[in-house]
């Protein structure tokens, strides 16, 4: 049985972490970004499928890129990010999953294969958001971009398909807005 985190942990996790949308221009090195990797791959998925896929947008003809499929609310703050990642689902993930018994599931049902890849790879999303508040940094997650495009433009062949998409840095001190409430437990848990 695992040992429950400090309480400084959980600050830094979930308690006091925000979503920010302006960042200091420290750049985000390809260390941390493995680092990142490494610590969101060992959240489960079903059937360990891993259909996540990643593409760190960093260098400024990639941002070039991107910019077009971002809505008109997100261009500023994602063109002066440090990285952006475009965290992606993959149609084929089956085809890297060990058991082959799970691989002739995937082929022989194609109908399972989206809504197992949505699910999958929005809970690695979350983990990666996760882990990047555990190495320290701050994240701005997005669902304001144009999907058809940036799929157009980032995964022509079709194979991916993008999730979400989410701004990754050293938050600036000030920049998150006002804390939100949260619904209270009472509110949303049923106990049975």
């Amino acid at each position: 049985m695992g040992t429950p985190l400090h309480q400084a942990a959980l600050d830094q996790l979930f308690v006091q972490a925000r979503t920010y949308g302006k960042f200091e221009a420290t750049a985000v090195g390809d260390e941390t970004l493995q680092q990142l990797y490494e610590l969101l791959k060992w959240g489960p998925t079903a059937f360990n499928a891993q259909p996540g896929r990643y593409v760190f947008v960093r260098s400024a003809e990639a941002k070039a890129r991107l910019e077009p499929a971002l809505s008109a609310g997100n261009k500023e703050k994602t063109l002066a990010a440090p990285v952006t990642v475009i965290v992606a689902q993959d149609s084929r993930f089956f085809e890297h999953v060990a058991n082959p018994k799970i691989r002739e599931l995937f082929e022989a049902n194609p109908a399972l294969v989206d809504p197992t890849a949505f699910r999958n790879s929005s809970l690695q999303a979350a983990y990666l958001i996760v882990a990047a508040r555990a190495l320290g940094l701050d994240v701005g997650p997005m669902s304001g971009f144009n999907a058809d495009l940036l799929n157009q433009t980032f995964f022509p062949d079709g194979r991916y398909k993008v999730n979400l998409i989410a701004n990754l840095g050293y938050g600036l001190a000030g920049s998150p807005a006002p804390r939100a409430e949260r619904l209270g437990f009472e509110q949303v848990v049923e106990v049975l």
